[in-house]
């Protein structure tokens, strides 16, 4: 990528909108609020729970904002949005080189080990093939992508769920999250250090919540998405993690909840660098 486009920016408001119906007083972990790092600035949120309760705030061991609450019996919403600066456009680096295991950082490593949803041990002889004769690093990335993209159908309406990279890779179908695993459990087996992003892309038909992973390669982390024809820019990330077992926007403990809804919308505003 050029140096010019890669230092265009756009600005986002994205909100997530949510409302369930609470049995019992029930435990819940929020991971809803975009953080500033090198990649994105979040310029303003606005963060409101209907009907007000406390919470608290942490941040998980992957560096995640989460929140902590107890969700009244009736009604309960949850009400957010955040105007973030972010590239209009994702670097891509064709040739950027394999990093050797013993080279890698610190807080790298651990995204090389299989996890709940990426059973990476499992997909070493298939990733081997289907990189044949590629460059290491990148390139096989990239090539991994492609072939995701080629042979597994992207269907927001999937009907199944939970689904680990050995479900999606034989019923080749799924939703981003579950791409996102097989791109995970292929990457890793061949020791390319990869993790899971959940977050807003602007412009993403039909509009929700969305999933894709990143790669560490010649010594950064780049982004690539199974379920986008080229690559594009327009990414909020809220949270990354091994899988989706990390990144869920909110996990509920408790009596099962009687029913919820989810409205997600992401905003071109004026005003970007």
């Amino acid at each position: 990528m050029r140096e010019a486009e890669s230092r265009r920016s756009m600005l986002l408001r994205t909100r997530c909108n949510l409302s369930f119906i609470v049995a019992d007083a029930t435990p819940f972990i929020l991971m809803l609020r975009p953080r500033s790092d090198a990649r994105q600035w979040v310029a303003h949120q606005s963060y409101n729970l209907a009907p007000g309760v406390p919470a608290a705030e942490f941040t998980d061991s992957y560096g995640n904002l989460c929140q902590r609450l107890v969700a009244p019996p009736g009604p309960f919403s949850v009400y957010t949005s955040a105007d973030v600066t972010t590239p209009a456009m994702i670097d891509v680096a064709p040739g950027a080189p394999f990093i050797e295991v013993q080279h890698l950082p610190d807080d790298v490593l651990t995204y090389l080990l299989p996890s709940r949803y990426c059973e990476s041990e499992l997909f070493n002889e298939m990733a081997t093939e289907i990189v044949a004769g590629v460059a290491p690093g990148y390139d096989q990335v990239a090539c991994i992508t492609d072939w995701i993209r080629r042979e597994v159908r992207f269907n927001p309406a999937s009907p199944y769920s939970h689904m680990a990279a050995t479900d999606v890779n034989e019923r080749r179908e799924g939703v981003c999250r579950d791409l996102a695993h097989l791109g995970i459990a292929l990457c890793r087996s061949l020791s390319i250090p990869t993790r899971m992003v959940a977050g807003y892309l602007h412009g993403l038909v039909p509009m929700d919540l969305h999933a894709w992973f990143e790669a560490f390669v010649g010594g950064r982390w780049y982004t690539f998405d199974p379920t986008q024809d080229a690559p594009r820019g327009g990414r909020v990330t809220v949270a990354v993690g091994h899988d989706a077992a990390n990144v869920a926007i909110f996990s509920q403990f408790g009596p099962p909840l009687v029913g919820n809804e989810m409205q997600v919308t992401v905003e071109l505003l004026d005003g970007a660098p």
